[in-house]
């Protein structure tokens, strides 16, 4: 079983990811900070973090350096498929121009 200490670490490097991935997103739209669009990854990145310590917990005996890797890139995916999949309904949403 993990210890309490792995599946912190395993939650807080997802949590990590998803900001990472937020901040990257960010400094390349060069558009000024957006403290809305920011606080869905907020949101996104404790979502990630919850569901990569849950399935950590039920199905590792163990922790290692990979374990705690796809943890951090796992939040950063989920981030960036949350992003797309808003940006789809948002576009999605607007009425067509004449």
């Amino acid at each position: 079983m993990l210890t309490d200490i792995q599946i912190l670490l395993v939650t807080v490097l997802s949590i990590a990811g998803a900001l990472f991935a937020a901040a990257l997103g960010w400094c390349e739209s060069g558009e000024p900070f957006n403290a809305r669009k920011f606080t869905a990854s907020i949101l996104r990145a404790f979502a990630a973090g919850m569901v990569f310590s849950v399935t950590s917990y039920a199905s590792l005996e163990t922790a290692d350096i990979w374990t705690y890797f796809a943890s951090f890139l796992g939040g950063a995916g989920i981030d960036v498929i949350g992003n797309r999949a808003a940006g789809a309904i948002a576009s999605r949403n607007k009425p067509a121009s004449p």
